[in-house]
């Protein structure tokens, strides 16, 4: 329970970018699940750029690490690959 308006203030902006990043979050790792999913080396071709863009701005926005980006743009290159 805050303490301070400065305090409750707190409370209410870290609620609202929990959400924000909880979104951004989410779609990355849909777009990043229909490149594993992908039935075809097509269909995963075709997703792959979508996917590193979600993985891109995920990590813009420091949702997740920079080099945590990294390791997930490698491993769907590799899965779309091995299609």
């Amino acid at each position: 329970m805050p303490n301070n308006k400065q305090a409750d203030k707190r409370v209410r902006l870290n609620e609202t970018r929990r959400q924000e990043n909880k979104i951004v979050r989410s779609s990355m790792r849909r777009a990043i699940r229909s490149v594993i999913d992908a039935d075809s080396v097509e269909a995963a071709a075709t997703a792959l750029p979508a996917a590193n863009k979600r993985i891109d701005k995920a990590a813009k926005k420091n949702v997740i690490h920079g080099n945590t980006a990294a390791r997930y743009k490698s491993r769907i290159a590799l899965a779309a690959a091995a299609k």
